[in-house]
This record gives C-alpha cells, structure tokens and sequence, in this order.
C-alpha cells in the first residue's frame, strides 16, 4: 500500500488516534481507552472518549510547552522527528507517573489522577515532569552478533 492511500484510510477508520499512540505501541505506556486496529500490515490506536482524547492532548501540548528549551525542540506546529516525539511522550508519562504516585502507567487513569490531586494539569510538577523527559533515553540496539 502507498503512503498516501494508507494516510487516507487511517483517517477514515481512525477518525479519533490516540494522542499517546506512540508511547502505547512502544509499551511506554497503557490505556484502558486505547483499542488497537490492524491496518495495511500496521497497528493504530484510537481513543474511545473524546474527553479523554481532549485532556491528553492538553497535557501533551503541555509537555512540548515546557520541555521546549530542555530538549531544543523545534518551535511550535513544526512536527517533531520520531526520537523526540518518543523522549517527549515515553518521559512525560513516566514523569507524570512519579509526580501523581500512580501504580500504573495507564494514560487515562493518571490524567484522572492528576486532576483529582490538582485540579488542573497546568499545577502539575513540571519541573519533574520535564528532568523525567529529559532524562529518558530510547532503546539501544543491539550489537551486530559477530560472524
């Protein structure tokens, strides 16, 4: 399938993606409004609750936002390139994981958490949140075995 055909179809069975969906396919992260579909050899993920999709792209704006200057990202509506959209994703929650004690990393689950303790996602720690995003690094691959 070609690029442009697969996009067009992603939209139209998709029509809500996840905003975490990188950090979900890369196991960083779990949601229970998450649900997978298989698409042209490739697994999507799409929200089920459109306030929930609407609270995780506020904080994930929120991440970019206050992560800007640590990891010298690009200004804003410039897409970001895959290694740190992973950094800001994967770090993020796992920040935001320690920040709201959460047992899990289920997305869903501490953004509720987070605006039960704060009462709004711009009071969150995110001087935490932020050392938690720079401090995370990507999987390291694996040595050539030798022949």
């Amino acid at each position: 399938m070609d690029e442009p055909a697969y996009h067009a179809s992603r939209r139209t069975i998709n029509p809500s993606p996840c905003v975490f969906e990188r950090a979900i396919l890369a196991d960083c992260a779990q949601c229970e409004l998450a649900r997978r579909h298989a698409l042209a050899e490739r697994e999507v993920v799409a929200c089920s609750l459109e306030v929930a999709r609407i609270n995780c792209t506020t904080l994930e704006s929120l991440f970019r936002e206050r992560a800007t200057f640590a990891l010298r990202l690009p200004r804003p509506g410039v897409p970001l390139v895959h290694a740190k959209a992973m950094q800001l994703q994967c770090g993020g929650l796992r920040g935001l994981q320690a920040a709201v004690a959460a047992p899990t990393t289920d997305v869903h689950a501490m953004v509720k958490r987070a605006q039960l303790n704060d009462a709004s996602l711009l009071d969150l720690p995110w001087e935490q949140i932020v050392s938690s995003i720079v401090a995370w690094q990507t999987r390291r691959r694996a040595p050539p075995p030798d022949s």
